[in-house]
């Protein structure tokens, strides 16, 4: 079957966000009167739970640290800080603070000019989403994303496929016929136990990261100045990863 959509996460993946989004949690515990800190390291621990609520408490649980609440209080109050958490990330992205990873927006052009469909499948909210790709494209080219899977519309975040199979089912697409593109672990494993293809392209976050099972893994997706560093798969012998590259990929998995 052919390549008919690509489907992309969103933190890391188009943009480098991780690190954007670590700042923005300490800005909001700081807020809060919470003497919480997340530096880099413990960060890099926390993003392999997956979804910003369920990763405040796994914190709040391993930390064995008290909130003040019990029970469903509890579960509210980390809900209001991850939406207070959420807002002044949304802040970030509309001062300038968060842009596309390279190569995004060059591929997103490739991929209308081919006739692929394109897709969201991300634990982010659907906010956020939109004002990154409103900020950071032509309108025209943010409008070309047909569907949004969001943080909104999976309970069970990656590397649970369900994001992936409601995306999968909102395009009316087999998963034959897609191919994720994805910076960690949890992401990889999310797409392939929907049976899609996946490609990587590692973050500063997802470096030592495991990426057996993956059809290529990357550095970036690349600009022709500032070219992708091929990991994993055959690159014949581009610079840059494009719908060329990905529909060779594809065509591998059989």
């Amino acid at each position: 079957m052919h390549l008919k959509a690509i489907l992309f996460d969103v933190d890391g993946t188009l943009s480098d966000t991780e690190d954007a989004h670590r700042v923005a949690f300490n800005e909001t515990f700081q807020a809060e009167g919470l003497d919480w800190r997340w530096n880099r390291d413990l960060y890099k621990r926390l993003l392999t739970v997956n979804g910003g609520v369920n990763r405040i408490r796994y914190f709040v649980d391993t930390e064995n640290l008290d909130t003040g609440f019990d029970g469903s209080e509890r579960d509210d109050f980390i809900s209001r800080l991850h939406a207070k958490k959420t807002h002044r990330f949304a802040g970030f992205i509309e001062d300038g603070r968060v842009r596309l990873r390279s190569g995004v927006a060059r591929l997103i052009r490739d991929a209308q000019g081919n006739g692929l469909r394109l897709a969201i499948a991300t634990a982010t909210s659907l906010s956020n989403v939109e004002k990154l790709l409103s900020s950071c494209l032509p309108s025209q080219d943010a409008d070309a994303f047909e569907v949004f899977g969001t943080g909104e519309r999976a309970v069970r975040k990656k590397p649970d496929p369900e994001i992936y199979l409601w995306v999968l089912e909102q395009l009316a697409l087999p998963p034959r016929a897609c191919i994720a593109i994805e910076d960690s672990t949890n992401g990889l494993n999310a797409a392939r136990s929907a049976g899609i293809a996946t490609v990587i392209t590692t973050s500063p976050y997802t470096l030592d990261e495991d990426f057996t099972g993956a059809v290529a893994v990357v550095d970036r997706l690349g600009e022709p100045d500032k070219p992708s560093r091929f990991l994993q798969g055959d690159g014949l012998n581009k610079t840059c990863v494009d719908v060329e590259l990905l529909r060779h990929w594809h065509s591998q998995t059989g």
